[in-house]
């Protein structure tokens, strides 16, 4: 099969350009993982030159940082945190949660961030910076209460930490429950995060806080 010529200069219609990187890019991140993608493999893959994708992206890491951003999955929970009423949100977060794992689609983009944030120090950053900002905050803005960002991080590390175990190491008998079983059961303990009592005074004490003595 013939190989896509590559350009050595910018190309005609640089929106489409840069786009044609980013679903190279992210391709090669769920096919290779981050530590097997290049940039020489993304821009083949896109029928650019090299040269091209770092004008744009400036390194790998600028590349992965834009493909994560890129109409991602997890923005679909702070879509939820937006709708609906608090007192029902921690089954509707949970639901959506494990909607997006069991989609082959979504689930595929997930596994590939989740190995990446463990394989690298800075996409392990990225993606936290992504998550704190994309899903953590709108979370904690649709809460709307006291230790909002407490309970916004409680509960998406709840959720994240579920998913690893499931759908990421798929640790019995958790990988093989029943996916409405599992809502079930989540749904009041991410709900609790949310809104019930979390020992405000401790959570505001000085011991509460890490690192400070």
């Amino acid at each position: 099969m013939a190989q896509p010529r590559r350009s050595t200069g910018r190309r005609p219609g640089p929106t489409q350009t840069r786009e044609a990187i980013l679903a190279a890019a992210e391709a090669a991140f769920v096919e290779e993982g981050y530590a097997g993608a290049t940039i020489r493999g993304v821009a083949r893959a896109a029928g650019v030159d090299q040269a091209l994708v770092l004008h744009y992206f400036e390194s790998k890491d600028g590349l992965f940082a834009a493909a994560l951003r890129t109409k991602p999955p997890l923005r679909a929970l702070a879509e939820v945190a937006a709708q609906g009423d608090i007192h029902d949100l921690g089954e509707r977060l949970v639901r959506r949660y494990l909607g997006l794992w069991e989609d082959p689609v979504t689930s595929t983009r997930l596994l590939a961030i989740f190995r990446a944030a463990s394989m690298s120090a800075s996409a392990s950053a990225m993606v936290a910076e992504f998550i704190g900002e994309e899903v953590m905050a709108p979370l904690a803005e649709g809460i709307g209460s006291e230790n909002a960002k407490v309970r916004a991080t409680l509960a998406g590390s709840h959720l994240f930490g579920t998913s690893a175990a499931r759908y990421v190491l798929r640790v019995e008998p958790l990988a093989s429950l029943a996916g409405e079983c599992l809502a079930a059961i989540l749904g009041p303990v991410i709900q609790h995060y949310l809104t019930g009592d979390l020992d405000h005074a401790q959570i505001g004490s000085p011991t509460a806080r890490v690192g400070e003595g």
